[in-house]
């Protein structure tokens, strides 16, 4: 199951115009996994997931979250702190937040789907969810700031196009370039030996999140700035 999570790190070297996660995103992501899952890797997904793929599932629990039985996934998704925060006293804040948010749900599904105690069923959506939240942290609105709902209260105009600050970079970017999810994720599946060891080696959801938040605090400053439609 580490392999699956190694896979998945390979998030943090994709280039920022591919991290707007909405299904084209969250399943472009799915392909990139599947291109670099060991052989091990592969035939567990295959026994937890059967014939459904890392890219199908992917956006389930965007699904789900509408569902009564799901309703308090909602959190899941996101990361919310102040911004300009350093560091250390940002992973301080995100690690000491006791209520459920991408990070600590996060490890608690990783955990839960190498738990040989728990039903496969059980297994196999704790892998769904690994799969979705680890595409989430890696689109930089969802470690953005509370009060204005991680940027769906900033409007701005993209393309000649109203939009909010979020929309874009859940799916308003990955639009524009016209290519389905499959493409996207060959496209973004070729990467160097080296480079790829050197991601995996710091699979830290941690350090992803940051990176996330360093770049949300990037976004926000430009957007103040009343961007015009060619706002990048």
């Amino acid at each position: 199951m580490k392999k699956i999570v190694l896979a998945l790190a390979l998030l943090a070297a994709l280039p920022l115009r591919l991290w707007a996660w909405g299904v084209e995103g969250h399943r472009a992501i799915g392909i990139v996994a599947e291109h670099h899952l060991s052989d091990k890797a592969r035939h567990e997904v295959i026994a937890l997931l059967g014939s459904q793929t890392l890219a199908m599932v992917s956006t389930q629990p965007d699904e789900m979250r509408y569902l009564p039985e799901y309703k308090e996934t909602a959190p899941w998704h996101y990361v919310n702190t102040a911004l300009d925060l350093p560091h250390d006293q940002y992973l301080q804040a995100v690690k000491g937040q006791a209520n459920p948010n991408a990070y600590n749900v996060l490890l608690a599904k990783i955990k839960e789907m190498k738990d040989p105690a728990k039903t496969r069923e059980q297994r196999a959506e704790a892998l769904i969810f690994v799969v979705h939240i680890v595409g989430d942290i890696h689109q930089p609105m969802h470690t953005g700031r509370a009060e204005d709902k991680g940027g769906n209260d900033i409007k701005l105009t993209y393309r000649g196009k109203d939009t909010n600050l979020h929309s874009l970079w859940d799916s308003g970017l990955l639009d524009y370039q016209g290519l389905t999810y499959t493409e996207l994720g060959n496209q973004y599946s070729t990467l160097p030996e080296v480079q790829r060891k050197q991601w995996q080696a710091t699979a830290d959801p941690g350090e992803w999140l940051f990176e996330s938040y360093t770049i949300a605090g990037r976004l926000y400053a430009e957007a103040a700035q009343n961007p015009n439609p060619d706002y990048r």
